[in-house]
């Protein structure tokens, strides 16, 4: 039998090519360790390659593969420790204000009233979310709330800074109330404190200080002061609470009412909040046309209960916005629909269940994700993007429900809102504000709108 041949320093080489003895056992464990992980692959092929050289170069193989390794561990703890943030006032502000660097005029700038004491976290965060929003959005702010409270909060969070040049560049004013309405409140109650932070808010609109108002308090108290101290628009029996869902296209969301407002609806009230859905799409959403959809079990106009069936007909005769039909549960986020109306008990379920949803959805992912070390290397790709699911899919993460129905632009917040949230809600507000909506509303309940359905 020959001998084996042997290279250049008399190492043999054996049948599995020049070199392949001579690499260390390390350098061969380390090569096989990262061609099992789809992350690091291209890196390790030019190690690997460099490594089948002669035994000469044994050296300079182990070199590239442990340079190979160092960058791949780089990326992959970076990517870990440092997740693709997603802000959702990128997508709200739409390159309003100082989110794309562009200055603000001054004489651009909308009052808003702020109910300070509305909320769990009251005062603090909402103060800071004003204080965030008159940076970025072109609003200033009234803030209504009892001065000792908000005085103890501002200190505990270190703005007393921020707040002073927010007031002297006229951005901001502390507007004293009384004692505040409870979250866990009846809703009546703000007819004996009239002093409270949220009727003097509605009273600010009421009387144009402000062009609309915004609260995360009880949404019960909300309703009703807005109700008492602003009035129901002309026409309009029962105001009703519209929030905004996120639908498969990025671009369009859908406008849901009611959301929490009636547990008991009638027909009548239901054709009506179609009717404010409509010019609130149409306005402020800049929908040419609505596709106005009705919450029900199926697409047939005989199916669904009582108030569905007596409501169908009302919706399809109407002329002045385009029915599209019923609206199956299923559909609700397709982007099929730009209005959906439904009685506050449905919309308020469906409200809650979305909410949930986000979070859920991220735990189910998260615990089905592969595990050991090629699972962690994956997961770091994946997890800045289940999180901007997540943000996508999170109510909260909107800011708020506008009050539909009502004479002034109301929006009603998350009781759990914090910063984000009510910067979020001002823009919302804002939005209302500036685009004539109740300009429309009022020729609406004068019947003298001339909306046509075009289909």
């Amino acid at each position: 039998m020959p001998p084996k041949p042997t290279d250049a320093s008399g190492s043999s080489t054996g049948s599995g090519g020049p070199g392949r003895r001579s690499r260390p056992r390390a350098i061969r464990r380390l090569v096989i360790w990262y061609r099992r992980n789809a992350a690091v692959t291209s890196l390790v092929d030019t190690a690997s390659a460099a490594g089948s050289m002669a035994g000469s170069m044994a050296g300079s193989a182990a070199g590239v593969a442990g340079a190979a390794a160092t960058a791949a561990a780089n990326v992959a703890n970076t990517t870990v420790l440092q997740p693709l943030v997603f802000d959702p006032l990128r997508r709200l502000q739409q390159g309003v204000g100082g989110s794309e660097g562009e200055p603000i005029n001054d004489a651009d700038r909308l009052w808003v009233a702020v109910d300070g004491m509305g909320g769990d976290y009251a005062p603090g965060p909402i103060l800071e979310g004003c204080l965030r929003a008159v940076r970025l959005l072109p609003v200033r702010v009234r803030f209504v709330a009892e001065a000792a409270v908000v005085e103890a909060a501002v200190a505990e969070m270190g703005l007393a800074e921020e707040l002073a040049e927010a007031q002297q560049a006229g951005l901001l004013q502390l507007v004293p109330s009384g004692p505040s309405v409870g979250m866990d409140e009846e809703a009546t109650v703000v007819r004996r404190k009239r002093d409270a932070s949220i009727n003097m808010a509605m009273d600010l609109v009421k009387t144009g200080e402000a062009t609309a108002v915004y609260s995360a308090g009880n949404s019960g108290a909300v309703m009703a002061s807005a109700i008492f101290r602003l009035g129901r628009l002309k026409g309009i029996d029962r105001p009703a609470i519209g929030a905004l869902f996120p639908t498969k296209n990025p671009e369009q969301q859908v406008l849901v009412l009611d959301v929490g407002a009636n547990m008991d609806s009638k027909p009548a009230y239901l054709h009506q909040w179609a009717l404010l859905g409509n010019i609130y799409s149409r306005d402020v959403l800049q929908v040419r046309e609505p596709r106005i959809g009705l919450l029900n079990i199926g697409e047939e106009e005989c199916k669904g209960n009582e108030l569905a069936q007596r409501t169908y007909p009302l919706m399809a005769e109407e002329t002045r916005f385009h029915f599209a039909g019923n609206c199956e549960g299923r559909d609700v986020l397709s982007s099929d629909f730009d209005v959906v109306v439904c009685d506050g008990f449905t919309g308020n379920v469906l409200l809650k269940f979305l909410e949930a949803v986000g979070g859920v959805l991220l735990d189910v992912l998260k615990a089905e994700l592969p595990r050991g070390r090629r699972g962690k290397v994956g997961s770091a790709f994946l997890i800045s993007n289940l999180r901007r699911i997540k943000k996508r899919l999170d109510h909260a993460e909107h800011g708020g429900a506008l009050l539909l129905g009502v004479d002034g632009v109301c929006v009603i917040g998350h009781g759990s809102s914090k910063s984000l949230s009510v910067v979020s809600a001002l823009r919302l507000a804002h939005s209302a504000a500036s685009h004539g909506v109740m300009d429309d509303l009022h020729r609406l309940s004068e019947g003298t709108d001339s909306t046509v359905a075009c289909g």
